[in-house]
């Protein structure tokens, strides 16, 4: 019996040197005085079966053994603390480190410069839900059950006729409605696409929306408003061009280029050897659209455009990559 008390003893000992944390030493602890299943503790159960007059010896031995190795417990205990205390020590005199300071998105950046120019043209900026019903964001908008943009593919459909709005143009039917004219107002916030993810495209991006309704609105006013937020954006001497296109609520409809800002037109790879960048699309709107909010098309005409702010930006500080935008990668953002 003494001989394997000095093995355990021993055993326990080594096993206590190589212990390097608290939860490895209660590990040890329990193994070897565990009130259950503990080497020590079974041995002095076990003192049942030998004779009277050997258990008071067998007893005091056993109990020398536990004594000690509850000693080198707690030495090892203190020790470990001791280290973590050591290695928690902060000098205090030592000079701080300095926080990093933080900087506006470049997305930010550009729809505050937005905001600013339309404003400074008398539009006002107004919000909407970025979650919106098929009437808002396809039916008053002179999209009809079949037209191609209401397809599951390019839309987030949500449960009970809802989704992610696809541009912010439901705004205006939503200000319209509450709003007699002269209305002039500028919507800018998310939206979302089926998109594949590629240097240009993003299923979620930034959109500022335009609206402009009033007796005798012209094209004119169109077109001197857009190249009014061109020459501020872009360069007081940047060229702009405006192309017939095609848009559901507005007729007629155009997209507004302005020259290249890589190559000044000469052509590149930016702008595919045309010299040009297409910018926005606008439009006078609808009949159709007015006639779904109430409004006299004979008294009123209106004026419509969109941009998304990701392309606006791109242009603006020559990015080539819209993934570049959702990566929150540092070094990227500590330019602007």
């Amino acid at each position: 019996m003494e001989s394997k008390l000095k093995k355990i003893y021993k055993e326990a000992e080594e096993r206590i040197k190589q212990v390097t944390n608290k939860e490895e030493l209660k590990e040890v602890q329990v193994e070897f005085l565990g009130r259950k299943k503990g080497e020590i503790t079974q041995l002095l159960r076990s003192m049942t079966a030998l004779p009277s007059q050997e258990r008071p010896l067998i007893g005091k031995l056993i109990n020398e053994i536990k004594r000690k190795i509850q000693k080198l417990l707690e030495v090892k205990k203190k020790e470990i603390s001791e280290k973590k205390i050591e290695k928690e020590y902060i000098d205090v005199t030592f000079p701080g480190k300095k926080p990093k300071i933080g900087k506006l998105h470049p997305l930010t950046y550009t729809v505050e410069e937005i905001k600013r120019i339309f404003i400074s043209m008398g539009f006002q900026v107004v919000r909407g839900p970025e979650m919106e019903t098929e009437y808002y964001n396809f039916e008053a908008l002179n999209m009809p059950s079949y037209h191609p943009a209401r397809n599951e593919y390019d839309s987030f459909y949500l449960d009970n006729g809802y989704l992610l709005r696809s541009h912010t143009s439901p705004v205006q039917i939503r200000v319209m409605e509450k709003e007699s004219p002269p209305i002039r107002i500028i919507v800018p916030g998310r939206v979302y696409r089926r998109d594949a993810i590629d240097a240009s495209h993003f299923p979620m991006f930034h959109q500022v929306e335009g609206l402009a309704v009033d007796e005798k609105v012209t094209f004119s006013d169109l077109k001197g408003v857009l190249t009014s937020f061109a020459h501020q954006m872009f360069g007081k001497d940047i060229p702009v061009r405006f192309r017939p296109s095609f848009f559901p609520f507005t007729e007629p409809s155009a997209d507004m280029d302005i020259q290249c800002v890589i190559c000044k037109g000469k052509g590149c790879k930016t702008c595919g050897g045309k010299g040009w960048l297409e910018v926005l699309g606008a439009g006078m709107v609808d009949p159709e659209v007015f006639k779904k909010v109430g409004y006299n098309s004979q008294k009123y005409q209106g004026f419509a455009f969109g941009m998304g702010v990701e392309r606006i930006c791109m242009l603006k500080y020559g990015i080539d990559d819209i993934r570049l935008f959702f990566q929150n990668d540092l070094r990227f953002l500590k330019q602007f």
